[in-house]
């Protein structure tokens, strides 16, 4: 396929066609999920815990992201490389500019900050010079000690309305993406609706213009045994792992996943 850029996601939303992420951590699974047709690759700071082990975000760096995002580029050919700010790498302007840098420089097309409104000057600043953002609602992981745990977000008329409107100003903001995980169907669809930029999401229905899963979680890997609500093992019934990648982008594409059972509700 042809190198994707945020055109191209552009382009497959108005099309209402599905855009189809995993996250990606090497370059060896860069290649395969080229070959399986995945369009981005979120190279996440999910790789604290399916990597390093730990049990939650909160102790991945910048150098480690970097040095991943760099693993990455060089088994991708055609897949937006998307990469993760980690805990605290954008906690000031300052911070933010010097750490997107070094995630770009080290390969990634676009970076993903987790948060809400407060993330606008930060997005703006980026925007400006370059720096294409996803922003990051609902669940947010690096935020799991406020949150009290990793729990559905906007399930109250208060909370929904709020991340409703964040989104549009992130999106007028200049954020050219938007993530939302853990977050009720409905409301998922409504804010997927009101917002040009494409909207990625993960236990967010199936009305979002993509979805994006944990690539170990769909290859059915664990070191913990617990499967999220809104996982589903591609490796069920394949041979292989390129079988499993592929039939991942199929069923995306086909709107067939996620499926009701995989949502949550308000």
């Amino acid at each position: 396929m042809p190198a994707i850029t945020l055109t191209t996601l552009q382009g497959l939303k108005q099309q209402g066609e599905k855009i189809a992420m995993l996250t990606c951590y090497d370059a060896t699974f860069a290649h395969a999920c080229n070959e399986a047709g995945v369009e981005v690759l979120l190279v996440g700071d999910s790789l604290g815990m399916v990597l390093q082990g730990h049990d939650s975000t909160l102790p991945v760096t910048t150098a480690e992201m970097a040095y991943h995002v760099a693993a990455v580029k060089r088994g991708n050919t055609d897949a937006l490389i998307l990469a993760d700010l980690p805990f605290m790498a954008y906690a000031t302007l300052e911070q933010t500019m010097i750490n997107s840098a070094m995630l770009m420089q080290a390969g990634a097309h676009m970076v993903k900050l987790e948060g809400a409104l407060w993330l606008a000057d930060s997005i703006r600043l980026l925007a400006e010079r370059g720096v294409p953002v996803c922003a990051h609602l609902g669940l947010t992981p690096q935020a799991v000690n406020v949150l009290g745990g990793y729990k559905v977000q906007g399930r109250n008329e208060n909370q929904a309305r709020q991340m409703r409107a964040d989104a549009i100003s992130l999106e007028q903001a200049g954020a050219a993406m938007l993530l939302l995980e853990c977050v009720p169907s409905e409301l998922a669809e409504e804010i997927t609706q009101a917002v040009k930029i494409p909207v990625i999401g993960i236990g967010a229905g199936n009305a979002t213009d993509g979805q994006v899963l944990v690539l170990h979680d769909m290859l059915g890997l664990s070191i913990t045994g617990r499967t999220p609500k809104f996982v589903k093992n591609f490796m069920s019934g394949q041979t292989s792992i390129q079988g499993a990648l592929s039939a991942y982008v199929a069923q995306v594409k086909a709107a067939t996943f996620p499926g009701a059972e995989h949502g949550f509700s308000a």
